[in-house]
């Protein structure tokens, strides 16, 4: 496939990124945009003269020249605009989180697999050029056996009426966890309250745990001050900052750590520390900084053309949904949900 004809639909907040970054593609062209609203399509016609502005989903879903549908709408449309768009040949790139529920997940890649259709998920830190260089440096073994993911993703507002704070902000550090450590936890852990009286949580903390002695801890919240994006990574070699929030030296890697003794080896050892501190160099690595949606978008354009399976499929999706549902369940009764044995394939 040589040229790929793409339509977006739900153009609010995050759909004019979408369009922008598909129209700067070569081999793409976005033949149709889709909203509701016909204020927000009224204000880009001029931008995009070639393209079929319509507020019926039907227009994208009955052209047979439409080769994929791309949906930045909210959570709860997500699973039916995906299913019909998957029944009607084309391929679906859909905003996160996935669906509300694991089981619409489940139903979209099972069809995505019977119609051979592209399924990715707009996991879009996961193709971040710090998040791929801190990818790369666990891989290479540079940081060593991980002992512990620790995330905190606050600010003051927005606050959402749909979903609560866990799945606005916690969707995005999963997924990045996800996609970093590449196993799947044990057991799930959450607190959560709610301080507007409409039971929406706009605080919470998440913990992780492993089959290992690896813990993700997660902290997010609406109700900050200040604006927080950061994730510490600790391993056994070396240590690992992600300031998003930085405008330099986004990624710090700490030659810092502990070791600890086996055993006192005489009765004046035992009088000492187990723990020894390891002081090295703190270093800066150069990273990618390429808009992490332009990647994306060209990802899925390759996916398209060559057949390759994404990196964020629809797999991934349900994992970080399974993920959430679990913290969601937590916070309601108070208590620890584990995983099935098997996981989340």
């Amino acid at each position: 496939m040589d040229q790929v004809t793409v339509g977006v639909v739900g153009y609010g907040y995050w759909g004019p990124n979408l369009v922008r970054n598909f129209s700067e593609i070569d081999c793409v062209e976005v033949t149709h945009i889709c909203d509701r609203e016909p204020e927000r399509l009224s204000k880009h016609r001029g931008r995009y003269r070639m393209t079929h502005f319509t507020p019926d989903y039907n227009d994208l879903l009955n052209d047979a020249s439409l080769n994929a549908i791309v949906i930045a709408t909210p959570v709860h449309t997500h699973h039916e605009l995906a299913k019909q768009a998957l029944l009607a040949g084309k391929h679906v790139l859909v905003e996160k989180p996935m669906c509300a529920t694991s089981a619409q997940c489940e139903e979209l890649i099972a069809i995505a697999e019977e119609m051979k259709l592209v399924l990715m998920v707009d996991h879009t830190f996961v193709y971040h050029g710090p998040v791929r260089l801190v990818k790369h440096l666990i891989d290479t073994d540079e940081v060593g056996e991980l002992l512990y993911f620790n995330s905190v993703r606050v600010n003051l507002g927005a606050f959402q009426t749909d979903v609560n704070v866990v799945w606005d902000l916690g969707a995005h550090d999963l997924s990045i966890m996800d996609y970093l450590i590449g196993r799947t936890p044990t057991d799930v852990h959450a607190i959560g309250k709610s301080h507007t009286g409409n039971g929406v949580e706009d605080i919470a903390y998440l913990t992780l745990g492993y089959e290992d002695d690896l813990i993700a801890h997660f902290h997010v919240s609406w109700l900050s001050p200040v604006k927080t994006r950061q994730i510490s990574i600790g391993g056994s070699k070396k240590m690992i900052v992600f300031d998003d929030s930085s405008q330099v030296e986004k990624v710090r890697v700490y030659d810092k750590g502990i070791e600890t003794m086996q055993e006192p080896q005489t009765e004046r050892e035992r009088y000492k520390s187990l723990i020894q501190y390891r002081y090295g160099d703190m270093r800066a690595p150069v990273y990618d900084l390429s808009e992490a949606l332009k990647v994306e978008t060209l990802h899925f354009i390759d996916c398209i053309r060559k057949g390759h399976q994404p990196i964020t499929d629809g797999k991934s999706g349900l994992r970080v949904v399974r993920l959430l549902e679990l913290a969601e369940q937590s916070i309601k009764t108070g208590k620890p949900q584990l995983l099935s044995p098997l996981g989340i394939k």
